[in-house]
């Protein structure tokens, strides 16, 4: 299994925040891997939101090759953060990470949001395949507000190697898995938080409907719906299709990967769209088991179970720093100061939402509505 921790928060954190959770639940990772998404960046990208952050690792070719296409297309390159390496033993060092901030194309900088998020994921496709076959581009998002890192090895080791304990490296959300590979080779595009346009997640567990959702999802048309390394990647996908391109509210995503009985769905005074739903998204339901972590665009964060619930997880927190962890020792270390009577364990009906900037914790539970658990 996986381990994974989300901080929200009214302040900006540093990711080591999670990383010292992670090590609290270190015997549930094995330095296959570790994944960072931060979103709502503070301190050098503060004053930078507005502008599109492309994150990855190049080789010294490939950040040529990378530059020449860029400036093909029409970005200006606005900023760089590459992180200070200090060297350990057992981490194998890359040629170049960074995190870029680029100016749109001026041809692009007056039209609507909605074609300048396709620009970008035609972009980062676009690097990703450029670089696939020999790794000289690995692109892990390029989106505003949003730095991605990855890398292969101890979590709490990696937040060292990049210098993550001195950097001003902050956010207000920060989503990190501690990975342990199970069934494919180890590859930094199979590595938790997986994006797409404002959307993220990261999973504990083992999708084993995969293939068939694989294969709706790719048969949608859509040009993001690419890559599956990891068969987690397609959980972040669903939440895209649900929620973006179907333009459904968050509560769907539930329902669509793990839709109710027929007996149940009578009981749903939305019974008629809930049958809808499952009937025409049925080859999107999962069968876990999965605990999910995800993240919309304008930073609500949710925690789900499959119907099996044979993964933990636990939301808690106090208000304005709320946590979704996979154990309540990685919560204790994350925020040991708040009243452990309201954690919640979602069970296999429960989908918990966190309202931006951890201000409210709420359960949808899909026979019952709504509960307010912290407000």
């Amino acid at each position: 299994m996986c381990r994974l921790i989300a901080i929200t928060s009214t302040e900006y954190i540093s990711p080591m925040e999670n990383l010292h959770a992670l090590e609290t639940m270190k015997e549930g990772h094995d330095g296959s891997g570790m994944g960072l998404i931060l979103k709502d960046l503070g301190g050098e990208f503060e004053e930078l939101k507005d502008y599109p952050i492309l994150s990855g690792i190049c080789s010294r070719a490939g950040i040529q090759v990378l530059d020449e296409y860029m400036d093909g297309l029409g970005f200006q390159l606005k900023y760089t953060w590459t992180p200070r390496i200090r060297p350990l033993p057992g981490i194998t060092r890359r040629d170049y990470y960074f995190a870029r901030v680029y100016e749109y194309p001026d041809h692009y900088r007056d039209r609507p949001f909605e074609e300048k998020e396709d620009l970008l994921l035609r972009t980062r496709v676009a690097l990703r395949r450029m670089g696939e076959e020999d790794e000289s581009i690995i692109v892990f998002s390029f989106y505003p507000d949003v730095i991605t890192i990855k890398e292969v090895g101890d979590p709490l080791q990696l937040g060292e190697f990049f210098g993550l304990d001195e950097a001003p490296l902050k956010a207000r959300v920060i989503f990190a898995q501690g990975r342990q590979n199970t069934n494919y080779a180890i590859n930094l595009y199979a590595c938790h938080p997986f994006f797409i346009q404002g959307y993220g997640s990261m999973t504990n567990g083992e999708n084993t409907a995969f293939v068939p959702i694989r294969e709706f999802l790719t048969s949608r048309g859509f040009h993001g719906y690419v890559g599956y390394n990891s068969d987690s990647e397609v959980f972040t996908h669903i939440l895209h299709y649900v929620c973006k391109r179907l333009g459904l509210p968050l509560i769907y995503y539930k329902d669509v990967i793990t839709p109710l009985k027929e007996s149940e769905i009578e009981r749903r005074p939305d019974s008629e769209a809930v049958r809808f739903l499952k009937v025409s998204l049925r080859p999107l339901c999962i069968d876990g088991p999965n605990c999910v972590i995800g993240f919309t665009p304008e930073g609500t964060c949710f925690m789900v179970q499959d119907s099996k619930k044979l993964r933990p997880g636990v939301v808690g927190g106090v208000k304005g720093k709320v946590a979704l962890v996979s154990e309540e020792c990685g919560l204790d270390r994350a925020v040991p100061d708040r009243d452990r009577s309201r954690d919640v364990f979602p069970m296999k009906y429960d989908m918990v939402i966190v309202s931006p900037r951890g201000e409210e914790v709420k359960v949808w539970n899909q026979l019952r509505g709504w509960t307010t658990i912290m407000s």
